[in-house]
């Protein structure tokens, strides 16, 4: 009778919930969420399937959610695999012809493809690109002494409106072509802010290994404005690997998007807390 009632009461939560959330599934009917996904649940099995069908079901309730991928560990493991040396520049590395060749096939065909049958598997149309498909991204230089890292220059975004209207989810590997018909490495977080901004995406969210923007006294803050993460980089509050995330939101709100949200991935069902609760998770960051 005691396990009866605590599964009425189990489900008697779960229909609070689902009705709890009507206001943000019609919020969020027919918007753009551009998703970065990376860091430890790319490579848990567990995290990827659940990932998998919290995208799928954003798919399911009017939402369009594009995927952007990295894969930074994956390419150190094969680079390592397959003995190829790098130079380093400022502790850098050097991307080279032969190095690139791993990178792409790595992203572009490894990692890519894994996150899209995991969509697939949970009943989603998964379709896996590159920057360089449909000149989606176009690249120019970061920095020559790096060698073939990309800084995205112009974005053609016609294919993936031609997806959403075929209810198929892009998943898209950080790759852009240059001009000149070179292929470039783009960071991921780089390539996501980009995309998001050439959509107008009403959500950029960055999923990552830490729980969000933490102020001096390491507290989460849930929501800042882009002034507020101009000041705390400026006074130190913000340092290390935050600040290219921070400046990622920075430029992507600048091009357009509504909204930026740096959560922990690792957390269950993060991207569902953070658009179908009034919890949400980790900082959200807006224009002002």
């Amino acid at each position: 009778m005691k396990k009866q009632t605590a599964m009425n009461r189990d489900w008697i939560a779960t229909a609070r919930t689902l009705s709890e959330a009507l206001p943000y599934l019609q919020r969020y009917e027919g918007a753009i969420v551009v998703v970065k996904f990376g860091g430890h649940a790319m490579t848990d099995a567990e995290g990827l399937r659940t990932f998998a069908r919290d995208i799928v079901l954003m798919r399911q309730v009017g939402v369009n959610p594009v995927i952007v991928h990295g894969g930074g560990p994956m390419i150190n493991e094969m680079l390592d695999k397959l003995q190829v040396k790098s130079d380093f520049v400022r502790g850098k590395r050097v991307t080279d012809e032969a190095t690139m060749d791993v990178v792409e096939m790595v992203l572009s065909g490894q990692v890519n493809k894994r996150i899209v049958a995991a969509i697939n598997e949970q009943g989603g149309k998964g379709v896996g690109l590159s920057g360089k498909d449909a000149n989606l991204m176009v690249c120019r230089q970061d920095d020559p002494e790096l060698g073939l890292v990309g800084t995205p220059d112009e974005m053609d975004t016609t294919i993936l409106h031609s997806m959403f209207r075929s209810d198929i989810i892009p998943v898209i590997a950080p790759i852009g072509m240059g001009r000149e018909g070179q292929t470039f490495n783009v960071n991921g977080d780089t390539a996501a802010g980009a995309i998001a901004g050439a959509l107008r995406a009403d959500r950029l969210l960055l999923l990552t290994d830490v729980a969000g923007v933490k102020d001096g006294s390491g507290e989460v803050v849930t929501a800042l404005t882009a002034q507020q993460i101009r000041d705390m980089t400026a006074d130190g509050t913000i340092a290390g690997g935050m600040i290219p995330k921070t400046q990622t939101a920075l430029d992507a709100i600048e091009r357009g998007v509504r909204a930026v949200v740096i959560l922990d991935g690792r957390a269950p069902n993060a991207v569902l807390l953070e658009l179908f609760t009034e919890h949400g998770a980790g900082s959200l960051i807006r224009a002002e």
